[in-house]
């Protein structure tokens, strides 16, 4: 049996990044369902990091994760063009009023500017929206640095240790697992597309994180990518693509198939759509479909993460619904998340941050 004073399921970006921030002097248990952290989501990103996505709601804890992950050397500069044909040109005016205000630049750019970023680009497409700030993200290194830092702090690593029961024991929780049980004091559900499972077997406030499948290709296309190529963001999200070594293209659909957590594979009919749609642009052709994976966004009802203690369940936090933004949110939630689950005050990098839009009670 193990004896912790926090025990955190899922030891994916998350998790292992809360538990980097709690620090030392806690007894802390990450408990990983697979053999190797990081195996799902964390593992599957598309790479980037772009204070627009995930939207209004999202963008505070992008921006004030934008300063630690530059001082780690963990941001390549990329930046983003999103583009709009007829049908999408309202969306680009969404997009702008959106941000108006938040301090995030974005930059008009017509069809002149487009045919110098993207030659050959079909008629239809006439106005686009720079977003310089945008950045590839080394999520691997981030991850390993969390863990790394988890691991320096004392925190203990339980792989292969699918949770089977929570229940209540005394002032705390008793957690049935696959390597055994663990008991600990208070537990943080950082389960990402399992996050629901978890809650209800702590009997916590039901709410529904809903895991959803995005699948991603990569092509070898003529011209090939230049290496500068901005990340490529159709502005009704029918697909984005950007550059990967040898002149190839990280290319997605944009989907989102609900689906029940799982170890996602990719459909070859999500695959075609995104072949169709980038050769419907006209900017080159498809010479060869290297491979394709596919992973799973977690999104709670509002599309908004879901950081603090739940109202049902004494001593059951969360920290979930992270959709397809939590690694680029990663510092700031949880700097966030630790300063909530030890009654700790709020770091200067995120205490402009309002903590309560994400407090699991809106949904009590």
């Amino acid at each position: 049996m193990i004896r912790a004073d926090i025990a955190i399921i899922g030891a994916g970006m998350a998790g292992a990044s809360i538990a980097a921030e709690i620090g030392a002097g806690v007894d802390v248990v990450l408990i990983e369902a697979e053999s190797q952290p990081g195996y799902h989501s964390t593992g599957r990103s598309a790479a980037f990091w772009s204070e627009t996505y995930g939207g209004p709601a999202v963008q505070p804890l992008t921006t004030a994760s934008g300063a630690y992950l530059r001082d780690g050397n963990f941001l390549k500069d990329r930046g983003a063009l999103h583009i709009a044909d007829q049908d999408g040109i309202a969306a680009l005016a969404a997009m702008q009023a959106e941000f108006a205000g938040t301090g995030v630049a974005l930059d008009p750019v017509d069809r002149a500017g487009l045919d110098r970023l993207l030659p050959g680009l079909a008629p239809e497409w006439t106005l686009g929206l720079a977003e310089p700030s945008c950045a590839d993200i080394e999520v691997a290194a981030l991850h390993a640095d969390y863990l790394r830092r988890a691991r320096q702090n004392g925190t203990t690593l339980l792989a292969d240790a699918a949770v089977t029961g929570l229940a209540r024991e005394g002032a705390g929780w008793r957690i049935a697992t696959r390597q055994g049980p663990v008991v600990a004091d208070i537990i943080v559900n950082a389960a990402g597309a399992w996050a629901s499972e978890v809650s209800a077997l702590a009997k916590a406030t039901p709410i529904a994180i809903t895991p959803y499948r995005r699948t991603m290709v990569q092509i070898a296309v003529d011209p090939a990518a230049p290496a500068d190529l901005p990340l490529i963001v159709d502005a009704l999200g029918r697909f984005y693509f950007k550059p990967e070594a040898g002149g190839r293209l990280w290319l997605s659909p944009h989907d989102e198939i609900a689906c029940p957590p799982c170890d996602a594979a990719p459909e070859e009919l999500d695959i075609a759509i995104a072949i169709d749609r980038y050769e419907r642009l006209g900017v080159g052709r498809i010479l060869a479909k290297d491979h394709a994976w596919a992973g799973l966004r977690s999104f709670a009802p509002d599309r908004a993460p879901v950081y603090g203690f739940d109202e049902r369940a004494p001593g059951f936090f969360w920290f979930a619904g992270q959709g397809g933004f939590g690694i680029q949110t990663a510092p700031a939630a949880a700097m966030l998340g630790a300063a909530l689950l030890m009654a700790r005050a709020m770091p200067e990098a995120v205490r402009a941050v309002d903590a309560d839009r994400y407090a699991p009670g809106r949904f009590a």
